[in-house]
């Protein structure tokens, strides 16, 4: 069975990126499973914190999450042609200590996704995320190339589903392949 964490990048109850998510969580195979986690708990990241009170607890256990999972799903939301600061903020707190990152995200394979109400999708924001992947070791995986919806808006219904029976199945065949490739890994 592989096992996935889904990360979204917005607190928003009712964002695109969580219904994208959602959708990317219904549309698992058969021998996969993800669990879907929340940043909400996540505080900002002050080293003063991680200093004199050490990991904060919500970190910890998301760590642990990560840490035995087979691969990571997110879905990043693209604010001002940028990465958004609650999953920039999470992915900082999970590089802490830097000497945990091996166990955590090092060879840890990303599937990226985006949606956003703009009609360029998440380009910026999933290119931006590169430089950091870099520089955690973290595997972006790109076998299916970008996913990203523009003009979000239309791509939903009023339950958050996806409306369209095409962008449904591409979304499938994404996630799909995500799982195949990981079963693939050693």
């Amino acid at each position: 069975m592989v096992q996935l964490v889904g990360i979204v990048g917005s607190l928003r109850a009712a964002s695109y990126n969580r219904m994208l998510l959602n959708a990317a969580l219904q549309s698992l195979p058969d021998d996969a499973r993800m669990e879907i986690v929340d940043l909400s708990g996540v505080p900002l990241y002050n080293q003063d914190i991680e200093d004199s009170q050490g990991i904060p607890l919500p970190v910890m256990l998301l760590k642990d999450k990560i840490a035995a999972a087979d691969g990571l799903v997110i879905c990043t939301p693209e604010y001002n042609g940028g990465i958004p600061g609650v999953l920039k903020n999470g992915i900082d707190w999970l590089s802490r200590p830097v000497d945990d990152q091996p166990r955590v995200l090092h060879g840890k394979r990303v599937a990226l996704l985006g949606a956003t109400p703009g009609g360029l999708g998440t380009t910026l924001s999933q290119n931006a995320w590169l430089q950091v992947f870099r520089a955690l070791r973290m595997e972006l995986w790109n076998r299916e190339g970008a996913f990203y919806l523009s003009r979000a808006w239309q791509e939903f219904d009023d339950q958050g589903d996806l409306q369209e029976v095409a962008t449904a199945e591409r979304l499938h065949n994404y996630i799909t392949a995500f799982v195949e490739d990981l079963k693939g890994t050693p």
